[in-house]
């Protein structure tokens, strides 16, 4: 047994101790607000027990670890159904970039171990209604103001910010200049007068993403994170800082057994639907490419474990993983027919084949559209030139909006 196998083994014996109290059957017909609280004394679990900040420093309350022990824990984790989805963002990005560019460092450990313990939680305000996508794009002013900055405009589909106590933010300091060099990062206190969040209700019932307002909101220049007109290059390194996470080859919808199950248990033209030829043809191809994905993925782990950085490859897994989902949760819904149309919004998405159909295109969108996947495909994979970029070195307030 490898030093990594046995680092497995003794995660998912504490996992499997502390299930009954915060694992999926736990969680099962809380509010939103009860499965918060739950998800906080989570996370105070975790940090007690040594499985919070795995890859940190030590010295900003981490564990001092590397990238395969995190991804190994993560990985062991998902099966569990934890509470861990509000504190994904805060921990995945804002946190980890105030330790690399926040300026004060006492402040940065203490708003670490905070979010560490699930006490405090942060969001990564990037996207506007008209710069998504396109980051560069973005309109949401920061001017000047005494020895401070002033933020006015909005932000779009910020996960959790209802709950959050702080954010990263990228802001427009000088429309002058091409769009990728007139930007700034700051990060901003969520409760300041001035902020105003309204939560969107999506397709599947949830509110977890947000508009953020900005009116008139004053920051100290010691909230800023980048030199001023150097915030794009801190916002990719936001983006990048963790470029390969715990993945899952079902696309973080239900595992291809309930499918079996389901098929075993339904009849097309009298006969069980597991023995019709399609739905056996379904079956195989989306075993064939769950098992092609998890390849990939065993090909990264190695890669990693040799000091080596994984390739753009990764980006296969997320666009085919939830694609193949929201195709496979279809049939499953038309295998149901009538049964399927009662829709529970609080049902688990890795358990009910609605809910899984009914959020599948936030998937898509969320972490990196489709579109976006696709062009790192053709660029970094395939070696195609990049889009016609027209807009490239002209002033942003000379692009036409």
């Amino acid at each position: 047994m490898t030093d990594i196998d046995t680092y497995r083994a003794r995660a998912r014996e504490w996992l499997t101790s502390v299930a009954g109290e915060f694992g999926k059957e736990a969680r099962r017909g809380l509010s939103v607000e009860d499965d918060l609280a739950l998800g906080r004394c989570y996370q105070r679990a975790k940090y007690e027990a040594g499985y919070a900040g795995i890859n940190w420093p030590v010295e900003m309350g981490g564990q001092g670890l590397t990238h395969i022990e995190k991804v190994a824990f993560d990985t062991e984790e998902m099966p569990f159904g934890m509470p861990t989805a509000y504190f994904g963002i805060s921990l995945g990005m804002p946190v980890p970039i105030l330790q690399r560019f926040g300026g004060d460092k006492d402040f940065a450990r203490e708003r670490t171990i905070a979010a560490l313990r699930g006490e405090e939680i942060w969001c990564q305000l990037f996207s506007e209604p008209a710069g998504g996508s396109d980051l560069a794009g973005l309109r949401l002013r920061a001017e000047q103001e005494g020895n401070g900055w002033k933020l006015n405009g909005q932000k779009l589909w910020t996960s959790w910010a209802q709950y959050c106590d702080y954010g990263v933010i990228v802001a427009r300091t000088d429309p002058t200049v091409p769009k990728h060099k007139g930007l700034t990062y700051f990060w901003v206190d969520m409760k300041a007068p001035g902020v105003a969040v309204r939560p969107i209700k999506l397709a599947g019932g949830d509110s977890h993403v947000n508009e953020v307002f900005f009116d008139d909101v004053r920051l100290d220049d010691g909230h800023r994170m980048s030199p001023v007109g150097g915030g794009f290059a801190v916002a990719m390194a936001t983006l990048m800082i963790e470029r390969y996470v715990a993945t899952d080859s079902a696309g973080f919808g239900p595992h291809l057994d309930l499918f079996i199950d389901l098929a075993k248990s339904v009849e097309i033209n009298g006969k069980p639907a597991i023995k019709d030829g399609r739905i056996r043809s379904a079956i195989a191809r989306n075993h064939a490419m769950r098992t092609a994905l998890d390849a990939i993925t065993a090909r990264a782990m190695l890669m990693m474990q040799a000091g080596m950085e994984p390739g753009p490859e990764g980006s296969l897994n997320k666009l085919v993983s939830v694609r193949s989902r929201q195709r496979l949760s279809e049939l499953a819904i038309d295998l149901q027919g009538p049964a399927a149309l009662a829709y529970d919004e609080h049902a688990l998405v890795k358990e009910d084949w609605a809910a899984s159909w009914m959020n599948a295109p936030t998937g898509r969108i969320a972490g990196g559209a489709d579109e976006m996947l696709l062009n790192t495909i053709a660029e970094k994979i395939l070696g195609l030139p990049q889009d016609h970029r027209p807009d490239k070195a002209v002033p942003f307030n000379a692009i036409p909006a």
